[in-house]
């Protein structure tokens, strides 16, 4: 009776949900706490957590997932965390995740929980991968023998959830149907134990929050942070004379024969309760391992991996970006047509130049971003990105860094900022700051943007995927050296020896990949629609202000010149087709938009004449566009006329003239005219963003970087690639838009094409590959390096290299004829 009483007036229980990593905790916990999840630094560190809380058959549960540890020993930011919170906050249940394919390993941080006291279940996670591995458990005997409920879970089927709830919840409430088992040291240990116990016994308010035996242990494995709890010079002494005795009597650390003793326990518990049914046969994930992480095979596999990954973002995500682009294309031509052709209005230029131009350039690379994700993320889930750490870790060691910096350095292809943060696994000072420094050469999923903006803009089809690969190679071997020099000057000293868990093959499960896709999505459109939406503005404000109002040449009288040069021509074409002055009015208001329903007013003969040549002009327009004429407001090539002459063969003499009358306004009325317009139109732009902030920036900056072949909209789209990337591609939308506003529909790689060459395009994806890293890298570096010094550090050192190499390889283009 009173169990049900206990049980039915707990409200909420406090799971702390703990394991090694690798062993599907996270997947447990999304199961248990679907996208009811916060995510928070625990205080001071910069370890984050994630927390959760649902109701299950009336009872409030609250999960805590922490960090990823193979023990409890504070020597990493995440077993500091894991430990503290279970020691500081107490929650209710402790859950254990249990890679059950691995069982013995896994059960080392158990029995560490075991020892201090907590009400303990154990996910054995996995099991059907450890039943394909031919182990079998007996799970009554081993519970039996852990004194802990086991409860049997395959994480990404959701199977044995609600078992969890049910052995959680009775944890909770009824913790004594179980006995508690202790891990028995021997007789020399356990003697030593009992003499910092009578010790301890006058610690009560230690004893009772932290628990008497495993103070005694970690006094006698020199615990650093339970000496400070402990301040006691009698009891330190006492745990340093035992700990002394206990090396010279097994000639090892206390620390090392203890954990020795556990992993002994542990066996004899498998031994007891765990049957392998198949232990000389190799499972299939050894036998991919043979191949992929062999000497021979592995790292040219790895760069095989990548290829792939970079061929598909390239190959599948050209139609979807053109469509965006497009969208973006009619969008911001109907909201220009919500004003007069004519008006000058700042919000018609804000919305169009600063908020569609901008964003919108930037918004088109969102399929190439969900791509590249999708690679990696399968290939994370799969279980190859830990090979791929691996096969690196001879390479690692080489340049003097640890073989786990793979992994922060492969997380900044996606971001430099949470690649900054995975640092934190490293354990080593010098080898945290050596990656954290190198990160930023990693070509980030914001610099893909700049990437698939230039290289289908200047390379065929077949060069586009191996530029984008060298791109990517490029900033590998740059990390690769600049990791070495530094490890030879500042950071000098040996890095920490790798060891690292490879998880078994698996399935990648659909779920988990369009969560990671949805993350990845949400946080490029979140960035879009306020970062870079921010950037976009600010950059379209630098553009347009201060107004000039005066200009050095009299644009309106050089349009009016155009516009009667125009009427000339018009009047030639009118006269050829022996049109009255109320049919050449006609033709006009109709080739200009102004009245195409106007035929009523001319009759006769002139309605004829103009309803064919309106006609067609029409079919010698849609036969150009089908033999490949892209721009209709430039003379045709001598052969194309030719082969249009070809095509109209056959022809009536009336049918003729109107031909040579359509190809005679196209080539030598409308196509002058629409190309002076335009050069009037940039020239007057170009002297308006000369006198804007933007201009007077671009160009200061741009006398810097001249001799990279840069000019000053390059310049000035790099001022707004250190706000965020992806901004550079936005600065040069809201240029051209505010500069070329009248110049048509030509997209932004097009115009890119038109003005610089080749050679600079390589020099402007170099330069952005390596210098100026974004204002969130700074502020990240800041952050976990504590120190500006190294922000510095950072920021002069890159963008001096990014300078020193842009000037070598364009200087060297241009000495080679290869184009300024």
């Amino acid at each position: 009776m009173q169990q049900t009483q206990t049980k039915s007036s707990r409200t909420e229980i406090r799971v702390a949900l703990a394991g090694n990593p690798n062993s599907g905790k996270t997947t447990i916990f999304n199961n248990l706490t679907g996208f009811r999840q916060r995510v928070a630094n625990y205080p001071g560190v910069t370890v984050e957590i994630q927390e959760g809380d649902f109701d299950h058959d009336g009872t409030r549960f609250r999960v805590i997932d922490l960090p990823g540890t193979y023990s409890l020993s504070p020597y990493s930011a995440e077993e500091m965390v894991a430990r503290n919170h279970i020691l500081e906050q107490r929650p209710d249940v402790v859950v254990d995740v249990i890679d059950a394919s691995n069982i013995e390993r896994n059960l080392y941080l158990a029995t560490q929980f075991m020892e201090l006291g907590v009400n303990l279940v154990l996910a054995l996670n996995m099991a059907d991968m450890a039943r394909t591995r031919g182990i079998e458990f007996d799970l009554e005997k081993l519970s039996e023998l852990l004194g802990v409920r086991i409860v049997p879970t395959v994480g990404h089927r959701k199977e044995g959830m609600k078992e969890l709830l049910e052995a959680v919840r009775e944890a909770a409430t009824e913790p004594q149907k179980l006995r508690r088992v202790a891990v028995n040291y021997g007789v020399d240990i356990e003697e030593q134990l009992e003499k910092l116990l009578r010790l301890l016994a006058r610690k009560d308010d230690l004893c009772r929050r932290y628990g008497a035996r495993w103070l005694a242990v970690k006094l006698l494995e020199r615990d650093r942070e339970v000496l400070k709890k402990v301040k006691d010079q009698q009891i330190s002494d006492t745990a340093a004379e035992a700990s002394a005795r206990i090396e010279s009597l097994y000639g090892d650390s206390a620390e090392i024969i203890l954990a020795d003793r556990r992993y002994g326990f542990i066996s004899g518990a498998c031994q007891e309760a765990v049957r392998t049914t198949v232990e000389a046969r190799h499972t299939m994930s050894d036998r991919i391992d043979d191949v992929l992480t062999s000497g021979a095979m592995g790292l040219p596999i790895l760069l095989a991996m990548m290829y792939g990954v970079f061929y598909l973002t390239f190959r599948l995500g050209n139609l979807p970006m053109r469509w965006i682009e497009s969208f973006f294309e009619l969008l911001g031509g109907w909201v220009g047509s919500l004003w007069q052709p004519e008006s000058e209005s700042l919000l018609k230029s804000l919305l169009q130049d600063g908020v569609i131009g901008g964003v919108g350039s930037v918004l088109a690379f969102l399929p190439y971003i969900l791509l590249l994700f999708l690679g990696i993320t399968i290939l994370e889930d799969t279980g190859y990105m830990a090979r791929a750490a691996f096969i690196m870790d001879n390479l690692m060691h080489r340049i003097g860094l640890h073989g786990k910096s793979f992994i922060p350095l492969l997380i900044g292809f996606g971001c430099s900022v949470p690649g900054i943060m995975a640092t934190r696994i490293l354990e080593n000072r010098r080898d945290r700051l050596t990656t954290i420094l190198i990160l930023p050469l990693m070509s980030c999923g914001a610099r893909l943007t700049i990437y698939t903006l230039i290289i289908p803009a200047f390379f065929p089809s077949a060069w586009q995927v191996p530029v984008l690969w060298m791109i990517y190679l490029t900033g590998i071997i740059l990390a690769v050296l600049a990791a070495k020099l530094l490890r030879r000057t500042l950071l000098k000293g040996s890095s920490m020896p790798f060891v690292m868990e490879l998880p078994p093959y698996r399935l990648p499960m659909a779920r988990s990949v369009l969560l990671h896709l949805w993350d990845r999505g949400w946080l490029f459109l979140r960035t879009a629609g306020t970062l870079i939406l921010a950037v976009s503005i600010l950059l379209w404000a630098l553009s347009s202000f201060p107004v000039k109002k005066e200009y050095e040449r009299d644009y309106q009288a050089e349009r009016a010149q155009a516009e009667r040069t125009y009427s000339r021509g018009l009047a030639e074409v009118a006269a050829s087709l022996d049109l009255q002055p109320a049919g050449a009015a006609l033709l006009g208001n109709i080739l200009q938009g102004a009245a195409p329903q106007a035929a009523g007013t001319v009759a006769g003969r002139d309605a004829r004449a103009v309803e064919g040549f309106v006609r067609m002009l029409s079919e010698v327009e849609r036969a150009r566009r089908h033999l490949g004429m892209k721009g209709l407001d430039r003379p045709a090539s001598a052969a194309m006329n030719a082969e249009l002459a070809a095509l109209m063969a056959g022809m009536g003499e009336e049918q003729r003239n109107y031909y040579a009358a359509s190809v005679f306004y196209l080539d030598r009325v409308r196509a002058p005219c629409n190309k002076r317009m335009a050069e009037i139109d940039k020239m007057m732009g170009a002297e308006k963003l000369g006198y804007s902030l933007t201009g007077r920036l671009g160009r200061a900056l741009a006398t810097v970087l001249r001799p990279l072949g840069f000019d000053w909209r390059i310049s000035t789209a790099l001022i707004g690639a250190f706000a965020a990337k992806e901004a550079f591609v936005a600065q040069l939308g809201v240029l051209y838009s505010v500069e070329e506003a009248e110049v048509g529909a030509e997209t932004l790689r097009v115009k890119l094409q038109r003005d610089y060459s080749g050679l600079v395009a390589v020099c402007i994806m170099l330069f952005c590959l390596i210098g100026t890293p974004c204002m969130a890298t700074m502020a990240m570096t800041r952050r976990e390096s504590g120190a500006w010094s190294w922000v510095l550090l950072q920021w002069v050192g890159l963008t001096a290299t990014a300078y020193l190499l842009t000037l070598a390889v364009y200087q060297t283009g241009l000495l080679l004829g290869l184009g300024g």
